[in-house]
């Protein structure tokens, strides 16, 4: 058999297996559509997008893989499935920190998969009121940056606010230098996001050390003024550089090459356990000695790990303030739920913010 005869032996057999394929999607969509048949029967306002239930959908996708495909390749293929099966349920709106080509937008398509509508706001309180008044289904907002600490905007919104934490979804953060000019030679003023110029601050300092370094309120809006000014550049992903018509001059500037961010998915409902989960809490203790240790010994006691503890202003009075704790298991499970119940007697402010599943991509 000559090579283009095996060749073509190939390439009709995937032509095989992709008719297969899409007849397996096509079946399972018409099953999406069946479950939102029922829900819709059912009466009330349901939710269609249950995170818990995709979570679990992944985890067993990247369990049972055997390759060719990494795992993670198969979860991200799946994804993109779950997301077009659930758009003919319903088609969901998800509120970002903008505008177009930030990292929350590439946040929040990783989460819910290209198949939603997404909507940019240009600050994180906006995020929080679109969703609150049912505008959006779910807001994606930063929350943590692996070098550069916690976002506080967005713990100081949960202090008011009633939405729910639905989800969290991780993202490895890549700078790149985005310009119209050719060469760093060019370029004397720098735009970024403050914290984008703090996590490529060395780079800067070797490359170019006589530029001006200007914070602007997002990469985006960055990449946006580059655009329109000669001799300017700004650190962005490679989304804006496509967005906005910029040259990439440098890739993966960031200082740091393992630079994660953390982002929360928020929303009004309640979310049942997946089996792998974290619980987040706001909580404040009585201001006396060893107060915070007698809040915290009931985690310990019930062997409850946390995994995050900030403190911030409570508003309520000077040098008053409140916690915000993540703690690994869901509040229904039983260690995590005694816990909580003894660390709700030692508290003069409790709330739990959400239990959801821990990310999976």
């Amino acid at each position: 058999m000559t090579e283009e005869e095996q060749l073509k032996a190939i390439r009709d057999r995937i032509d095989r297996i992709d008719e297969q394929i899409q007849a397996l999607i096509n079946q399972r969509a018409a099953a999406a559509r069946e479950v939102a048949e029922i829900k819709r029967a059912n009466g009330g306002e349901p939710f269609f997008y249950r995170p818990e239930r995709e979570a679990q959908v992944l985890r067993q996708v990247k369990a049972r893989n055997t390759g060719p495909l990494d795992a993670e390749e198969m979860a991200r293929i799946f994804r993109e499935i779950m997301s077009a099966c659930l758009a003919l349920e319903q088609p969901l709106t998800i509120a970002f920190l903008g505008p177009e080509g930030t990292f929350t937008q590439a946040a929040a398509l990783k989460h819910f998969g290209h198949s939603v509508n997404t909507l940019p706001l240009g600050a994180i309180p906006d995020v929080f009121q679109e969703v609150e008044a049912g505008n959006c289904h779910y807001g994606v907002v930063p929350v943590e940056n692996s070098s550069e600490g916690v976002i506080s905007h967005t713990l100081d919104m949960f202090l008011n606010s009633p939405l729910k934490i639905c989800g969290e979804v991780t993202l490895r953060i890549h700078h790149n230098l985005l310009s119209r000019e050719e060469a760093l030679e060019s370029v004397n003023k720098v735009y970024a996001h403050q914290q984008s110029l703090a996590q490529c601050r060395g780079w800067l300092d070797r490359h170019l050390p006589r530029a001006e370094r200007v914070a602007v309120g997002s990469n985006a809006e960055a990449a946006a003024l580059a655009r329109d000014q000669a001799g300017t550049a700004a650190i962005a992903s490679e989304t804006a550089a496509e967005i906005y018509g910029l040259d990439v001059l440098a890739a993966n500037i960031e200082d740091e090459p393992g630079n994660t961010t953390r982002f929360l998915i928020i929303g009004r409902q309640e979310v049942p356990p997946s089996g792998d989960d974290k619980t987040s809490l706001l909580v404040s203790t009585r201001n006396v000695a060893g107060g915070l240790l007698r809040l915290l010994e009931p985690l310990a006691r019930h062997g409850v790990s946390m995994t995050r503890i900030e403190s911030r202003p409570s508003r309520r009075g000077m040098w008053d303030y409140v916690f915000f704790i993540d703690v690994v298991g869901h509040r229904d499970d039983a260690p995590v739920r005694q816990a909580l119940e003894d660390l709700q007697q030692q508290a003069s402010i409790y709330k739990v913010l959400g239990a959801y599943p821990r990310a999976v991509l």
